[in-house]
Parts: C-alpha cells; structure tokens; sequence
C-alpha cells in the first residue's frame, strides 16, 4: 500500500511539474546545428517574419524564454538557441569565452538561412550578445539586454566587489565536486539571490533548470561561463573602443540592476533606451513576463530611433533636408556620445557618428528644469540654439552669476576641453551642435557625472 501511494504521488508530481515547467511553443522545429569554433548547438525556432535571435543566461536554459517566444512568434520568426555547455548543446572543453559564443550565434542564424535579426537576452546573454553585436554590427537591427554586466565594462571593477557575485569566482573543479548531487542547493542560492519574489522562479522552473546543469559535464561548462571572464574583459575593452550604432534597449529589474544596466550600455553604445521594470528582481521573465514581454515587443516594432527620418532625404547620397517637425526624436531619454549622459536628455544623430573621426551633427532636447554640472568635451564643437531659452556658462563650477540666456537663434560654441555649464528653465530646449569627433565628455566633479552615479534616469 505504502509503495502505491509513493507511486502514485510520484506520478501525480511529474504531472504537475509538465504543466507547469517553461517550455518553448510546441510547433517549433528543432535541431543541433555544428559552429565551425567547436561546438554543437541545439536551435528551436518558428513563427514568421523579422527574425529574432534570443539569448539566454546563466541558471536557465533556452526554455527561460517561452513567454515571450509564444508572443512574438505571431509576427516574428523566433530563434531561440542553448548556449554551448547549456541544455542540449554540446559541452566541449573550452569556447567559453563570449567572443566565441557569439559566433556560435552566427553559425545557428545563417546555417537557418538568415542574416539581420533583432538580438534579445538576458543575464550571461548579454554578454554574447554584446560580443555578437561588436563583430556583427551590421547584422543587428536592434538590441535589448537585460540585467547584467558586461565584462570589463565599467562600472566593472565596482560589481566584482561586491559580495553578492561570489558565484563568478565559484569554479573548478573542487567546486564541481561540491556542487555535484546538490545542484538545486546551490542554484535555489542564485535564484533567490536574485530575485524581487521569493515565490519566483517557482517549483516547476527550478526543478526544470536545475536537471539542465545536472547532466554529465553540465556543471563544469557552467561554471566555465565564468572562467571566461578575464578574457571577455580584454575582449570588451577592444570592442569598447566602436561604439555601437544600433538601438539598444537596456533593461534592469528594479530590484536587481534597475538603471545601471542603462549606465553600462552608454559606455558601449550611442543610442541607449532605459527602461526598469518596477517590482522585478534579475528574473525578469519569471517575476514580470507580461510587462517585460510587452516591453521588448513595442521596442522591436517601434520605427528607428537613431537617426532623423524625412522623406525628402537623398537617399544614402548624403543630400539630406530637414525642417523642423521632421525630427524624430526618441520618446524616451536616450544620452548617446555628444550629450552630456543625461538620462532625460533625448538625442539625434543628424550626420556622421560623434564616436569617430569626422565631422558630425546631433539634434539635442533638454527637459525643463535641467541642470548640467561643469564638464568638457575633447572636441570643437559649435552648436545653435532651435528652440526654448538655454543658459549657459563657461568655467569649472557652476555658478549662476556666469550664466547667459540664450534665446532661439543664438549660437555658441564649446572649445576643446573648455570647462562649462548650463541648464534649462521652465521649457525645454532643443539644442544643435557640430563637432568633429571623435567626441566626448569628461566631468570636473566625478561624482556629478550621472553615468557614474547611476541617476542618468
């Protein structure tokens, strides 16, 4: 009788976790799919039209992303892959360093028969998608990444201190000894960790992501995921020095990365969005997937934000006439290179690309109410006030006894490293200025720079 009842309960607990375990859309085809740098990788993929190519992270599997695979398959061809050493990829010896996995990444996309995709990912995701992105560029339409780090990208050297990442130096293979047969231990560590709900991920999902690294050699390619970071780091600084072009929608778990995932990106990229998701911790698709869904979706559907649209531009042959309302400014603050890495500050790049070489003009919108604290840029730069009253100042404080307003029309300019300050009264104002790059912008007092702080929201 009692040996029934086990049975019975065992039966009725395997029913449960298959109802409720993440899993991808069932009418997805699926096959393992050979990358020329030394591994197999497992591909799902269905739906159709633009591609979206999504990348999962650590202490999941590709199965992580089955809610927003279900939504956007109505419209979007999804590509959803397992990392090397995770799921049902293989687990070679080595590759784990992201520069590789990335071009794990091209191997899945193009041996499918595609070529520009939108990249979405999560966690250590990120990490591969930033590589992907870097030797990609233009092969990525847009990018969202999502609460974590990038390798050797400040404020790198901060969160490595800190006491709650002890998991990136947990590896080896004493490590893999301890862990091995406990694996639900040692990841219920990371999930709670992490997380904004201590009900998510729940029962189902963790049994379901734990027997992903309990397989043979699961655990070892796991924690090589973070062996790989003194190298990734040294990648990243490389990949630092090209901006990303490309939109990129940076997003943090409010209880988790929050506006910090945005503060990374502008060190990597020029056209940043920031978005938190309120309530969430670092399990964005466990604790928040119908906000976080719906987030992504009308990032990817949003028109191109980069640059200004006009239908009477030449047509790539660099002929280009705008009036006014013809500029498409962002709805959201997005402080690329150029600005001043004010989170409410919405920019527009109108020609060139102030991260290189060569002459380049950005189109500024400053809210009402901001004030810039004394920086300077490397560059020459001229610019002309478009619209509002600008109050501007030279020095290296600020001082509002320096101030000058500067009505619709003035001109002004920002001398190579000349330290200045200004800022905005009860309108917004809308800013032009040309420089010659590459651009950027150094703080007198770090700790009123916003990219610093985090507070660039």
């Amino acid at each position: 009788m009692i040996r029934r009842f086990l049975t019975l309960a065992l039966f009725f607990s395997a029913a449960v976790l298959s109802q409720a375990q993440p899993s991808l859309p069932s009418s997805f085809q699926a096959k393992t799919i050979h990358s020329p740098v030394g591994a197999d990788i497992f591909v799902r993929w269905g739906g159709s039209g633009p591609v979206v190519l999504l990348i999962h992270g650590y202490a999941e599997n590709s199965d992580s992303w089955a809610p927003l695979a279900a939504d956007l398959m109505k419209d979007h061809t999804v590509v959803v892959p397992d990392l090397r050493g995770i799921g049902r990829s293989s687990k070679p010896d080595g590759g784990y360093d992201k520069k590789t996995q990335a071009k794990d990444m091209r191997a899945v996309v193009t041996s499918l028969g595609y070529d520009k995709t939108f990249v979405v990912a999560h966690d250590i995701g990120n990490m591969v998608a930033y590589a992907y992105a870097a030797i990609y560029p233009d092969k990525v339409e847009r990018l969202v990444v999502m609460d974590a780090p990038i390798p050797g990208i400040d404020p790198w050297s901060e969160i490595l201190q800190n006491p709650g990442v002890w998991h990136f130096n947990f590896h080896g293979p004493d490590a893999e000894r301890l862990v091995a047969g406990r694996e639900r231990i040692y990841f219920d560590r990371i999930w709670n960790d992490f997380t904004g709900d201590p009900g998510k991920p729940d029962e189902a999902t963790r049994n379901i992501f734990a027997a992903t690294y309990a397989q043979p050699g699961g655990m070892r390619a796991g924690f090589a995921q973070f062996t790989a970071f003194s190298q990734d780091a040294k990648d990243n600084k490389i990949f630092e020095q090209t901006k990303l072009t490309m939109p990129v929608m940076a997003v943090g778990g409010e209880k988790s990365f929050g506006p910090l995932q945005a503060v990374i990106m502008r060190h990597v990229a020029t056209n940043v969005q920031e978005e938190v998701v309120v309530g969430s911790g670092h399990w964005l698709m466990e604790e928040r997937p119908t906000y976080t869904v719906a987030l992504i979706r009308k990032f990817l559907d949003d028109p191109p934000i980069d640059h200004a649209v006009a239908s009477g531009a030449g047509g790539g042959s660099g002929e280009e006439r705008f009036t006014p309302a013809e500029y498409k400014f962002p709805q959201r603050g997005n402080p690329g290179t150029g600005s001043s890495g004010i989170g409410g500050i919405e920019t527009v790049v109108l020609k060139g690309n102030p991260d290189q070489a060569g002459v380049y003009t950005i189109m500024l919108r400053v809210p009402a109410h901001t004030r810039i604290a004394a920086h300077s840029h490397r560059d020459d730069r001229v610019a002309t006030v478009i619209s509002g009253t600008w109050r501007i100042g030279y020095g290296d404080k600020f001082d509002e006894a320096k101030l000058k307003a500067l009505p619709a029309g003035s001109f002004y300019t920002e001398p190579p490293s000349r330290n200045h300050f200004a800022e905005t009264g009860d309108e917004p104002v809308v800013v032009q200025i040309t420089g010659f790059g590459p651009s950027s912008t150094e703080y007198v007092d770090v700790t009123q720079d916003p990219r610093k702080s985090g507070k660039s929201n």
